[in-house]
């Protein structure tokens, strides 16, 4: 979930090039007919639900690194959990230091099984057509390797500090697995025993393919405070495409919106929400249209750039160009944030926003202010607007941040400006707050 350095050199791996015809100018945004992913190959037999791991049964022992040159473990939620680079960094069990900012204030917890996700969705590198190519437990997910930790080991060193704990909310993340649900249950029971929920909140960034309304309050119940769902699709269309039957997934937008009601119902407003991945071939209206929607129903959005993940049925196509993210998440917080609603806002033929429905000195503070271009995600204990998951490089390599972990400087901002193509209109331009970790 980072891009760190690890007593060398940053891995700073590029972007693969934009799939255009040669001597073609580069898009300002991602179009449908260009976002097209490649259709899921099936997997032999004998690489089918983990069946290498399960087979060779190798006994787990202690902290497991991907691709470490030995037979993948046997490794199962509740007793394993896997975990993204930088929470693994901040919690001492790798070494590392991350590029420009601290580690991460957001402890995440994926859920983990030999037979992995069973869902197929296109840009993602823990998706079931990788069966053939690589064990589950070895899959890159959103930039990095995930490295797969004792629930107990990670759970007694955040308790062991208190309230010294460097994190400021810790996110079950479940997968498509029949035993996500109970075990999502089980790792949040474990968790709320041993540390305060007052000290580190918990969210559930949940799996609705596999559940049903009693188990989101279950989950309310046992002390989460945060219930998200991973619409990342901004259509229903898109979402046929890139998480559904276009590639052989179990998902549907109409489940999704379900256990998104429900949530809204049993959380309450300001405690739910849902992650939106832009430049996957939807439009800016259509992003922005949909924060509007979540806002109106009393929630927020997660937003994410889209990266070309390497392994994925888009690993062809182009990340998101950084004028298109720049103005959605621009617009995003505003309406998240600002009380502006989209039809304020001007858009042209194309769906790209054209107009912010601010007056351009007031646009001009959003701006200087930098939190609208920082990791959206739930919050932590700096402000409402910044958030605990701060992501640090999941959808950029740093020398073309889309996320900003860390409060953007004012050479960050010079840059923010020339991609949204907005000068400033005061003559003596605020400068950014310090950056807090």
């Amino acid at each position: 979930m980072s891009c760190y350095r690890p007593e060398t050199a940053v891995a700073d791996a590029p972007a693969p090039a934009a799939a255009l015809p040669a001597g073609a100018k580069p898009l300002d945004h991602n179009p449908w007919d260009l976002m097209q992913p490649r259709a899921p190959a099936r997997p032999p037999k004998e690489a089918r639900n983990g069946a290498r791991v399960v087979a060779n049964h190798v006994p787990p022992q202690g902290v497991y690194l991907p691709n470490n040159n030995v037979l993948t473990p046997f490794m199962r939620s509740p007793e394993y959990v896997q975990m993204s680079t930088a929470a693994a960094i901040t919690l001492g069990i790798m070494p590392g230091k991350m590029y420009r900012c601290g580690c991460t204030r957001c402890l995440n917890l994926l859920l983990t099984y030999p037979e992995g996700c069973r869902a197929n969705c296109a840009y993602c590198g823990l998706a079931r057509h990788r069966e053939a190519e690589r064990d589950y437990a070895d899959r890159n997910f959103i930039r990095v390797d995930w490295p797969a930790v004792p629930l107990a080991q990670a759970i007694d060193i955040v308790a062991k500090d208190g309230a010294k704990t460097p994190f400021h909310r810790m996110c079950i993340s479940m997968i498509t697995h029949p035993r996500s649900d109970v075990d999502t249950v089980a790792v949040l029971k474990a968790w709320t025993d041993r540390v305060d929920p007052s000290t580190v909140p918990v969210s559930i960034l949940s799996n609705p393919t596999t559940m049903e309304r009693d188990d989101v309050v279950r989950l309310r119940e046992l002390g989460a405070d945060i219930f998200t769902v991973a619409l990342d699709a901004a259509t229903p269309e898109l979402f046929e495409r890139t998480r559904g039957r276009g590639v052989q997934s179990p998902h549907s937008w109409s489940k999704y919106w379900e256990i998104l009601h429900h949530a809204r119902d049993v959380f309450g407003p300001q405690h739910f929400g849902a992650h939106i991945i832009v430049g996957m071939g939807e439009t800016e209206r259509d992003v922005l249209t949909l924060v509007q929607e979540l806002v109106d129903l009393g929630g927020h959005s997660h937003m994410f750039c889209f990266f070309p993940e390497q392994g994925s049925l888009m690993d062809h196509l182009p990340a998101t160009p950084r004028d298109q993210w720049r103005r959605v998440q621009l617009g995003r917080y505003l309406i998240d944030y600002g009380g502006v609603r989209v039809d304020q806002m001007r858009f042209d033929d194309e769906g790209r926003v054209s107009g912010f429905g601010l007056p351009s000195g007031e646009l001009d503070d959003v701006i200087d202010r930098g939190v609208a271009f920082r990791t959206s995600g739930c919050p932590g204990k700096f402000a409402d607007d910044v958030s605990a998951c701060d992501r640090p490089y999941g959808d950029s390599p740093p020398s073309d941040i889309a996320s900003y972990p860390f409060a953007p400087n004012r050479s960050d901002l010079k840059t923010i400006r020339k991609q949204l193509r907005i000068v400033p209109q005061r003559t003596a331009p605020v400068p950014p707050p310090e950056d807090v970790n």
